[in-house]
């Protein structure tokens, strides 16, 4: 291995670039020159622009994939020629690469549907990344864990010792070296502190319906008022109570034929199609956010 490949990953693996900046002419250009002129091989290439409105800038937004295994720039002649291009579009940058390592933490409480999904698919091979431990605030789904033989955690959230319980939490996520939460129907508010040390890196699902209903029992609640639609929604958490960056969505059509038991057995089908592709999505570097929305670039 010669010196320009020391700091790369290992041959035969690829960098995903996610840039987001003003859209003008050239971009896709000069990134194309910049791969070629270095003997990548583009694999893969995803954009997307808009035009400026009276509430949005506007902007461009692209993914792109290359190959390294014949790459001559290592890691961080890679990222200083990506500054240097950057400075004329003004554009910002994340750079990945597909052997680097994705340590996924699941949080939840007493449900267990999300829960499974995600460990099935973690087995089927579908998630590029590793649920490396459950942290649960009940004991009741260690043995669905342990069946996928997945370290189990149990961390009591008191309401006047929730700061105690997140530092138990911190500590684990530390030496389990996490790069994502999944809130997979952990009923519990986090703190905005906690919420900050991880922008862009928890997402949570939660039900939601038109018109939405909040407090408990909201199937029984749209069963009285006979909705036609139930949905489902993903989103990065941000320090205001689910109104974080919208991942993934789904709906389904309902009747008056529908009894709570059926709106909850939907209900929980939507919820674990859209977390698992919102963890998918993540997990594959496919989301860029602008301020409070995202640009979700097809697999």
């Amino acid at each position: 291995m010669n010196r320009n490949q020391a700091s790369l990953p290992s041959s035969h693996s690829e960098a995903t670039l996610l840039i987001n900046c003003p859209d003008r002419t050239g971009i896709v250009a000069t990134l194309s020159r910049f791969i070629s002129d270095n003997r990548g091989n583009i694999v893969s290439v995803d954009q997307h622009s808009e035009d400026a409105d009276q509430n949005e800038r506007g902007g461009f937004f692209i993914r792109l994939r290359w190959t390294l295994d014949k790459f001559r720039l290592n890691h961080d002649q890679i990222v200083r020629e990506l500054k240097r291009m950057g400075k004329s579009f003004k554009w910002n940058f994340d750079l990945h690469y597909s052997n680097e390592p994705q340590h996924v933490a699941v949080f939840v409480s007493r449900e267990a549907h999300c829960l499974y999904d995600l460990l099935h698919s973690q087995v089927m091979g579908e998630l590029h990344g590793e649920i490396r431990l459950v942290v649960s605030n009940h004991p009741q789904l260690r043995s669905v864990a342990e069946h996928f033989s997945v370290p189990f955690f149990v961390i009591p959230v008191e309401k006047k010792k929730k700061r105690e319980a997140e530092e138990i939490q911190r500590q684990l996520l530390t030496s389990y070296d996490v790069h994502l939460i999944v809130l997979a129907k952990y009923m519990q508010i986090l703190s905005p502190h906690f919420v900050r040390s991880w922008q862009n890196q928890i997402i949570n699902v939660h039900h939601s319906f038109l018109p939405a209903f909040v407090g408990p029992k909201p199937y029984h609640q749209a069963r009285s008022r006979g909705v036609k639609v139930i949905g489902a929604t993903s989103h990065y958490v941000t320090e205001a109570l689910d109104q974080g960056p919208i991942i993934a969505q789904s709906v389904t059509p309902v009747s008056h034929r529908d009894g709570v038991k059926e709106l909850i057995r939907k209900g929980r089908d939507l919820e674990r199609q859209v977390l698992s592709s919102a963890v998918r999505a993540h997990l594959d570097h496919r989301i860029l956010t602008q301020r409070n929305r995202t640009v979700v670039f097809e697999a």
